[in-house]
């Protein structure tokens, strides 16, 4: 109609890009893989081999020519998005180029082996020392350089101005988590039941108890805003990058704060990973399942998690076998480790939605006025649907037809690269726009010291006791 103009927004968008590529990985489930020429990184020792396609079936080619192939698609992609949200198309696809590529340099540069490369994967890259940081430390690095270019660089920040979209980019990328952490649940479902439970346990924990001290601990004794602690609480608390999102969109935080927690989250998320492991293998080697448990919980980012969790099982089966020569079957530890964290990812959207309630009716509400239905509505974040939708459609398919999960495993594994390209353009685009003076002087360093508090000073231990409580006695099949 003449003069009516499609009204969209961010969130909105996000929803929408989101599921069409997990629809356009959905494809593989009827033997047509259409994604597979998608760019994915590895890590690497040889940086001509850092790149290669998400699927056999295209290999062949050079590791840039998925990249630029990967590249045009998003290019198309977002500029169609951009047209949407009624933007200038032509200056978006320039900037975005720019951000786009320095944001995947970023990324290759985060995977080297010397930086990437954790405890167990040292003697197969022939290497004899890392800073064992996984591939996730092309994120701190794309913060990094887009502080350095946002900071001292005015002129390269300008001409990335029309694509510094950070909110799209990480909300496109949770929607897309969402298909992921579906496989994981599916994965998971033959496990013990008890296994399941204490993953339902350790909502209640993460969600009522962690949250609420971290954000006492914050407010009380270090005076931050309501609009800081919110995200801070949720990001040490529940599940680090994602649940940072998700809180600063439902309490309408400035995009840099829940960004900014992001990062702490990634930088402590390896620091866990380079003892907690050990620690397991030295204390918990005869309580196998405590020790998957603990990875879950303790350790706040999904990758970093799992990571734990693979590597605390490689050193206690190997101990269980020289000390007590005990087999114990390969994925179960892990296996635990993965189901707590998939409990505890589902539930960001109910958390979003609570929170939304809280502050609509508590916190900001409209002078004189009763909180309706619809004020939450407006304040919820709408990319939290498509991250719940995503979620289940995989879990379905799991379900009602379990010959199919290998396929959606393999689809949302290419999806997933995706994500993972979205969140490094996320965290690029947060430093151009961020001033570090500016983040300095509202505490960034008081945040650190809040999140290192808290992180070591309960939340670590009150986890295994929970852990020691629920699988205490509980071990492994024997191989």
């Amino acid at each position: 109609m003449e003069g009516k103009q499609l009204n969209l927004s961010e969130d909105w968008l996000a929803v929408y890009i989101g599921l069409g590529i997990c629809a356009l990985s959905f494809v593989r489930l009827f033997g047509k893989d259409v994604l597979g020429w998608v760019v994915a990184t590895s890590v690497w020792t040889n940086a001509s081999k850092a790149l290669g396609p998400a699927s056999k079936s295209y290999a062949g080619l050079p590791g840039v020519t998925y990249l630029l192939l990967t590249y045009a698609f998003l290019l198309v992609l977002m500029a169609v998005g951009t047209k949407l949200l009624r933007a200038d198309v032509f200056q978006f696809a320039k900037a975005f180029t720019l951000v786009f590529f320095t944001s995947y340099v970023s990324w290759i540069l985060g995977s080297w082996a010397h930086i990437a490369a954790t405890p167990d994967k040292l003697k197969a890259f022939g290497i004899g020392w890392s800073l064992n940081l996984t591939p996730e430390a092309g994120f701190i690095v794309a913060l990094i350089l887009g502080l350095v270019v946002g900071n001292f660089l005015p002129f390269v920040a300008g001409r990335m101005k029309d694509a510094l979209r950070p909110e799209l980019y990480v909300k496109t990328a949770i929607v897309i988590l969402g298909g992921f952490l579906g496989v994981m649940a599916v994965e998971q479902l033959g496990l013990a039941t008890s296994v399941m439970f204490r993953g339902l346990c350790a909502i209640v924990e993460a969600y009522l108890i962690y949250w609420a001290i971290v954000y006492y601990v914050a407010r009380r004794y270090f005076k931050f805003s309501r609009e800081w602690a919110a995200p801070l609480a949720s990001g040490i608390s529940i599940c680090g990058v994602s649940a940072a999102i998700a809180t600063g969109s439902a309490i309408r935080a400035r995009p840099v704060v829940p960004v900014m927690v992001s990062s702490l989250v990634v930088i402590f998320a390896v620091v866990e990973l380079l003892f907690l492991p050990f620690l397991a293998q030295t204390f918990l080697s005869h309580q196998p399942m405590v020790a998957g448990a603990w990875m879950g919980l303790a350790v706040k980012t999904d990758g970093a998690a799992v990571t734990s969790g693979a590597v605390a099982e490689a050193l206690i089966r190997a101990k269980a076998l020289a000390d007590y020569g005990i087999r114990y079957k390969p994925g179960w530890i892990m296996g635990v480790t993965t189901t707590v964290k998939v409990f505890i990812d589902v539930f960001i959207g109910i958390w979003a939605f609570i929170l939304a309630w809280i502050w609509s009716a508590k916190i900001d509400p409209k002078a004189g006025t009763k909180v309706k239905a619809v004020e939450i509505w407006q304040r919820f974040p709408k990319f939290v649907l498509g991250y719940l939708a995503t979620f289940a459609i995989v879990l379905g398919i799991g379900l009602l037809a379990p010959r199919l999960v290998p396929k959606a495993k393999a689809a949302m594994a290419q999806a997933n690269v995706f994500r993972g390209i979205f969140f490094v353009m996320t965290f690029f685009t947060i430093g151009v726009v961020s001033d570090f003076r500016k983040l300095w002087q509202e505490g960034i360093g008081k945040l650190a010291l809040v999140y290192v508090l808290c992180l070591f000073g309960f939340i670590i231990w009150v986890g295994l006791a929970i852990s020691w409580i629920f699988f205490h006695g509980v071990t492994p099949p024997i191989a």
